[in-house]
């Protein structure tokens, strides 16, 4: 199983994030919520944005590149193996920040991978 932190958690059910907690809650996947909303999803509480999780296998993001700067420490920090770039995502600067600091960046849906076996 992935620890996953998902960033940019959402409370509300119309979002791909909260979709992406339940389906990993439903296979089997520890994760966490990271996000600036509050309340939780899938009966994990949404945390704000800072604490470093040293366990985490990967990163699911479902924040616009616009804001990704601001995450671009704590990502790092957290030190995961790998990090997927939702649909709407990409981001060539923070992709090549990866790339540097050996963490594996992946273009592809969560939910996908994980309704194919592939995550």
């Amino acid at each position: 199983m992935k620890n996953t932190l998902i960033i940019g958690a959402s409370p509300n059910p119309m979002r791909y994030a909260f979709k992406a907690a339940h389906m990993l809650k439903a296979k089997g996947h520890p994760f966490v919520n990271v996000g600036v909303k509050k309340g939780e999803v899938a009966g994990v509480t949404i945390e704000q944005p800072g604490t470093v999780h040293e366990d985490i296998d990967t990163i699911t993001l479902y924040i616009g590149e616009d804001i990704q700067h601001n995450y671009y420490d704590y990502i790092l920090q957290t030190k995961p193996k790998r990090v997927i770039f939702n649909p709407g995502t990409e981001n060539e600067e923070l992709e090549s920040l990866l790339k540097k600091n050996n963490i594996e960046s992946v273009e592809a849906c969560t939910l996908v991978l994980l309704s194919t076996g592939q995550y």
